[in-house]
C-alpha cells in the first residue's frame, strides 16, 4: 500500500467535518458568553448585541451554518459512538463525551423559547423576556447549567485536539484562565439583568400568548423525548450487536503485543484493544487521527489490514511514518497480527520524559584539529580548552534562544523552537552560528600565542520534526531530540570539513529563517543516511 500517492478527493475528511462544525459550535457559545455578559454594562447594552446576533444567527446563510454545524456534529459524534467497541477510555474523554451527548437535552429549552418562537409566532428573541422566564432558583440553575455544559464540553475538545502542540501549551494558562472567567462573567451578566428588570419593572414588549407558551412547552418535551429515544436506540443498537456477535460465535482475532497476546472480535481497534484488556497505550487526541502518538508497529499481511484512511494517511505522511507502521485508533485488523506500541506513556510524575514530536532546529558544531592539541597538550591543559569552548558555544545559544543540549568530545549540538515556531527557531540558530562565529574568532587571537596553534571549528544546521524528551535509564537521563533531522544536522557538520565551509546549512533551514539572501548558490549533496538529496549553503570562514 502506497500511503504517499497523490490525493484524489478534495472532500473535507471526517476529522475536517468534525473540526470545522466544532469550532462554528465553539465561536456560537462564546459569542452567546458574551452577550451574557454585557448584562454586566446594562440591560440595553446586552439588548442590541442580542439584536446583532439575531441578525446573523436568523439569516440564511448563519441558519444554515449553525444549524448545519449541529448536524454534522451531532451525527458524527453518533457514528463515532456506533464505531466504538468498547466504551473504556479516559475520563477526560469519557467527560467530553458525556456533555456532548447532553447537551441537546439541555438546549432544547433553549432553542424552543428562542428560535421556534421566532420562527412559529415572530416573537422576538429578548432578554426582558428570556431573564424573566428564567428567574428564579430552578430556572437560573437551569441556564448556568446548561451555559457550563456547552462551553465544558467545547473547551475539552480543544484541548484534546491541541495539547499536543507547542504554541497551545505556551499559552494555555492564558487560555485555561478566559475558559474559566467568560462563564464566570456571563452567569453575573445574567443575574445583573434579573436584577435590572427587577428594579425597572421593564415588560417583555411582545410576550408569548398561554396558547403560544403550551404550545412551545408541548414542542420542547416533545424535541427532548424523540433525542432521548434516538440515543436510547443507539446505544441499545451497540449493545444488540455485541450481543449477536457473542452469541453467533463471531470469529475473533489474536493481537501479540510484546508483553502478551489478547484476544478481541474482529472490528476492534487496536487501541480499543489495548484499552479493553488495560495495556497501557498513548493516545493524546483521544483516537482521532489528530496526532501519532498512538502509532504501532505491524507485523503481519498487508491483506489482513485496511488500508489508511485520509485522516490517518495524513497524520502518517506528516510524520513521515515508514510502511509498517499504522495508528492504533484507525487500524482494525481482519486477522492475527503482531503490534508493538511506538510511545510508551509516562508513569506519573515523569511527563517530561514523554517524547513529543515538534518541528525544530538543530545546530552542530565541531572543533578541528583536535587531534593534534591532544598529542601535544597535557590532559589538564586540553580540559580548560575543552570546558572554554563548551562555555563560549553555550552561551552564545543560550544568547540567541536556544538549548545547549549534549556535549559530547568536542562537539556540541544545540535545539531551537522548544518555545518558538520554525521559522522563529532557524533565526535563533543562524544568529547563533554569527555569535558563536565572533566569539570563537575573537578567542582565537590569544589561543594561538598559548597552545602553538589555531583552532578551527564547523557548524551544521539543519530543521525539521523530531521527537524532544527524555532518554536514558533510571536516573541517568537527559533531555534531546531524536529524528532525521537531528542525523542530517550532525552530516552536514562533516560535510563542513569537505566543503572547507564554517557552516554548512540546509536550503530548507534558510529559507524558514528568511535569511536565504546572505549565503552563496546552494549545491545539492548526498548526505549520508538519507535517500534524497540535499541543498544546502555555505559560508566560508573569513581569510585567516
Amino acid at each position: 500500500m502506497d500511503r504517499r500517492s497523490p490525493l484524489r478527493l478534495s472532500l473535507p475528511s471526517r476529522r475536517d467535518l468534525r473540526w470545522g462544525s466544532g469550532v462554528i459550535l465553539l465561536a456560537y457559545a462564546a459569542a452567546h458568553l458574551v452577550n451574557h455578559a454585557l448584562g454586566l454594562v446594562s440591560l440595553a447594552t446586552a439588548e442590541a448585541a442580542l439584536r446583532a446576533a439575531a441578525a446573523v444567527w436568523h439569516s440564511l446563510a448563519g441558519s444554515v451554518l449553525l444549524y448545519g454545524a449541529a448536524a454534522v456534529h451531532v451525527g458524527l459524534a453518533a457514528l463515532a459512538l456506533w464505531e466504538r467497541r468498547s466504551l473504556r477510555m479516559p475520563p477526560m474523554e469519557a467527560l467530553r463525551l458525556l456533555l456532548g451527548f447532553s447537551l441537546p437535552l439541555l438546549l432544547a429549552a433553549h432553542l424552543t423559547a428562542m428560535r421556534w418562537a421566532y420562527q412559529a409566532y415572530g416573537i422576538d428573541p429578548s432578554y426582558a423576556r428570556v431573564v424573566r422566564g428564567l428567574w428564579s432558583l430552578e430556572g437560573s440553575a437551569f441556564q448556568l447549567t446548561m451555559m457550563c455544559a456547552a462551553w465544558a464540553h467545547g473547551c475539552l475538545g480543544l484541548h484534546l485536539a491541541l495539547r499536543a502542540r507547542p504554541g497551545y501549551r505556551r499559552q494555555f494558562h492564558w487560555l485555561f484562565a478566559a475558559a474559566l472567567l467568560l462563564p464566570a462573567l456571563a452567569a453575573l451578566g445574567f443575574l445583573a439583568m434579573g436584577r435590572e428588570l427587577q428594579w425597572t419593572a421593564v415588560a417583555p414588549l411582545r410576550p408569548p400568548s398561554e396558547a403560544q407558551g403550551l404550545a412551545l412547552d408541548a414542542t420542547e418535551r416533545g424535541a427532548r423525548w424523540l433525542y432521548a429515544l434516538a440515543l436510547a436506540a443507539l446505544l441499545a443498537a451497540r449493545f444488540g450487536r455485541g450481543w449477536y456477535e457473542r452469541l453467533s460465535g463471531r470469529p475473533s482475532i489474536e493481537l501479540r503485543y510484546p508483553q502478551r497476546t489478547v484476544r478481541v472480535p474482529r472490528g476492534w481497534s487496536v487501541l480499543e484493544a489495548s484499552r479493553a484488556h488495560g495495556i497501557a497505550h498513548l493516545s493524546m487526541c483521544g483516537g482521532r487521527a489528530r496526532c501519532s502518538t498512538c502509532r504501532v508497529q505491524v507485523l503481519g499481511p498487508a491483506s489482513l489490514m485496511d488500508r489508511p484512511g485520509r485522516d490517518e494517511r495524513r497524520t502518517l505522511e506528516r510524520v513521515r511514518a515508514p510502511q509498517d507502521v499504522r495508528l492504533a485508533c484507525q487500524l482494525r485488523p481482519r486477522g492475527d497480527l503482531a503490534v508493538t506500541p511506538l510511545f510508551a506513556p509516562s508513569a506519573p510524575g515523569q511527563a517530561r520524559r514523554l517524547g513529543r514530536e515538534r518541528d525544530v532546529a538543530i545546530l552542530f558544531v565541531d572543533l578541528r584539529r583536535w587531534s593534534g592539541l591532544s598529542e601535544r597538550q597535557w590532559p589538564v591543559d586540553l580540559a580548560y580548552v575543552l570546558d572554554r569552548y563548551f562555555a563560549l558555544v553555550g552561551a552564545a545559544v543560550r544568547e540567541a534562544g536556544g538549548l545547549p543540549n549534549q556535549f559530547i568530545g568536542d562537539s556540541v549540538m544545540a535545539i531551537f523552537g522548544l518555545d518558538t515556531d520554525l521559522p522563529a527557531a532557524c533565526r535563533q540558530a543562524v544568529r547563533a552560528t554569527e555569535l558563536i562565529g565572533e566569539r570563537m574568532d575573537a578567542w582565537n587571537q590569544g589561543f594561538q600565542a598559548q597552545f602553538g596553534q589555531r583552532l578551527d571549528f564547523g557548524m551544521g544546521l539543519h530543521a525539521g520534526r523530531a521527537a524532544v524528551g527524555e532518554v536514558g535509564y533510571q536516573d541517568t537521563t537527559s533531555f534531546t531530540a531524536i529524528g532525521e533531522v537531528v542525523n542530517t544536522a550532525s552530516r552536514l557538520q562533516d560535510h563542513s570539513k569537505v566543503a572547507a565551509a564554517r557552516l554548512v546549512i540546509s536550503v530548507f533551514a534558510a529559507r524558514q529563517a528568511g535569511l536565504e539572501h546572505r549565503f552563496g548558490e546552494a549545491q545539492t549533496i548526498t548526505v549520508r543516511g538519507r535517500t534524497e538529496p540535499l541543498e544546502v549553503l555555505h559560508l566560508a570562514p573569513p581569510p585567516a
